[in-house]
């Protein structure tokens, strides 16, 4: 077996194990046992209700949620900011997912991106295989999960942040059984609401982060970058609520979305979009749809180059040559596309120390206002051209592709 393989089997055989942290094993392992068994079992037994089924699928959405747009894309990456009601709707519901507190996950999450796929510093490497970077790296006590929060003072800063952390237990536990017996009582179907709105809600939960951190580093497609295991794959954001577009995340990760495209799922994207139409949301990040397609092309023009090195085609001479037409268009453009939003940049520098001096211009000063807006309006118009330019590069580079595939 190669180095490599046992890598990706995660075969820690050579070295003694950290020691079993047996509260998490204990939980995971009898959640998952009592959804596997005893939702089955009362199912055959009694039947469920349309409103136990409605109580399991609404608070899984609202851990979910919690965890995504709230953990994830909030804490973990600033990638927006949020009001203080919102952010304590996550607090709450994210500890009813039980995945830990904010300040940890986030934290733990910031050193899998600045590590990731490194063996001894990523929390959940997936180069330690499948089962590790799903769960495992949570059984034991692994020097890679040690609790450290230099990387997260921001967050230690946030009140709500740390009210969770300090009162992580007691939230786990209202959260987790305060809601299924409140619905209990009202329905007269405890047992079910317990099961359903409980422990299987709870265990789909807990492995729909879990594939993220596992199944989307192993299984999908990489547009955007190489540099990583992380994948894009749309079965998966099915399940995670847009999370499964991995790739894009790991190379743009400030960015509140994650699907980018019109047509890709993602209803964290969505929730956090509508919520600042309301003012529960504001700044957020967006990477320029230039950058995005300037790292598409990247790649592009890297599996194209593999394809001539492996010799895939009869026409090596005249696809070099190609290749290298395209290539040099390709950093031409990106270098008129810097020299242009610098000019925009200068100019809205300038436009703002204008404005702060308004109310003294003359109308003379007015006027030249005038003419720089003008000019501001050209270098957009200008931007715009050389997206569209690289647009057209990328459908070119990708019919070559499809040719040489």
């Amino acid at each position: 077996m190669s180095e490599q393989d046992r890598n990706c089997s995660g075969d820690l055989s050579s070295a003694q194990k950290p020691p079993l942290l047996w509260l998490q094993t204990i939980l995971f392992s009898s959640t998952l046992l009592i959804a596997l068994i005893g939702v089955p079992w009362y199912g055959m037994t009694h039947g469920f209700t349309w409103q136990g089924w409605l109580a399991f699928v609404l608070i899984l959405g609202a851990n979910g949620m919690s965890i995504t747009a709230g953990y994830h894309r909030l804490w973990a990456h600033n990638a927006y900011k949020a009001h203080w009601s919102l952010k304590l709707f996550f607090a709450l519901f994210g500890a009813a997912a039980t995945q830990n507190s904010i300040l940890i996950w986030a934290s733990g999450h910031r050193r899998h991106h600045r590590h990731v796929d490194d063996i001894d510093q990523d929390p959940y490497s997936a180069k330690r295989g499948l089962w590790f970077s799903h769960i495992g790296w949570m059984l034991r006590d692994y020097p890679a999960s040690a609790e450290d929060f230099s990387n997260a003072r921001d967050l230690q800063r946030d009140k709500i942040v740390m009210w969770q952390h300090r009162n992580y237990l007691a939230l786990v536990l209202f959260m987790n059984f305060a809601p299924a017996v409140f619905l209990g009582l009202i329905t007269g179907h405890m047992l079910e609401n317990v099961l359903l709105a409980g422990f299987l809600r709870l265990v789909v939960s807990h492995h729909s982060t879990f594939f993220i951190n596992s199944l989307a580093h192993f299984w999908g497609r990489r547009p955007y970058t190489d540099e990583n295991s992380a994948r894009d794959n749309d079965i998966l954001a099915l399940f995670t609520y847009g999370e499964g577009y991995h790739n894009y995340h790991h190379i743009f990760q400030n960015d509140y979305r994650n699907g980018v495209r019109w047509w890709q799922y993602d209803p964290t994207k969505w929730l956090i979009k509508t919520a600042s139409w309301i003012g529960l949301t504001w700044d957020l990040k967006k990477v320029p749809d230039f950058k995005i397609r300037r790292a598409m092309l990247d790649m592009q023009f890297k599996r194209a180059e593999q394809k001539l090195s492996e010799g895939k085609t009869g026409m090596a001479p005249q696809v070099k040559e190609f290749l290298e037409h395209e290539y040099q268009l390709f950093c031409d453009t990106l270098h008129n596309w810097n020299q242009v939003r610098q000019q925009w940049l200068e100019s809205q520098r300038d436009t703002i120390s204008a404005q702060t001096q308004a109310l003294q211009q003359t109308l003379c000063e007015h006027k030249e206002q005038f003419q720089k807006t003008w000019k501001e309006t050209s270098l957009h118009f200008q931007l715009r051209e050389l997206e569209y330019a690289l647009k057209l590069q990328q459908k070119r580079l990708k019919q070559l592709t499809l040719q040489m595939a």
